[in-house]
């Protein structure tokens, strides 16, 4: 009866077989940084990757990534919002700002969240290339603006 080899010889054998490979093409750090990510791909990702490996077509993932961007884009009406805020935004905020994007955009809307201590507070929305900064780094510097034409300029207005 064959015992199945532990956790770890498996392990030191995909270890060593790809660094075996890749150091033999030169490119051990290289793929060393791919494996890092190679944990956030999908199941779905990674069997057809390895499809496209068996059929030998790798050649053919910068094409297949381009498709898909258009097929995504062309067949889903879903919108990337970004939106910036000083702090991390609460589960109120955000049901706020994504019912106000949806009504807004007429679409469905995917929210990718950033935070930036920098624009002080308010928000800052990126929606189809546009950028809309209520922010009140950007108040303060048109504040700034105003005042700075209004007074240093010469005469008072």
């Amino acid at each position: 009866m064959a015992t199945k080899r532990s956790d770890a010889d498996r392990v030191e054998a995909y270890t060593r077989a790809l660094i075996e490979a890749a150091r033999s093409e030169g490119r051990a750090n290289a793929d060393l940084v791919q494996w890092q990510h190679a944990r956030k791909f999908s199941p779905e990702v990674l069997e057809t990757l390895a499809a496209m490996q068996r059929e030998n077509d790798l050649d053919l993932v910068a094409e297949v990534a381009k498709q898909y961007k258009e097929l995504l884009d062309t067949e889903d009406r879903t919108v990337s919002v970004t939106v910036t805020t000083a702090v991390p935004m609460d589960e109120a905020l955000r049901a706020k700002v994504l019912s106000k994007a949806e009504r807004d955009l007429d679409a469905p809307v995917y929210l990718v969240e950033r935070v930036d201590p920098g624009i002080i507070g308010g928000i800052m929305l990126e929606v189809r290339g546009k950028r809309y900064d209520a922010s009140v780094r950007a108040q303060l510097a048109n504040i700034r603006k105003t005042l700075s034409s209004s007074f240093i300029g010469g005469e008072e207005k």
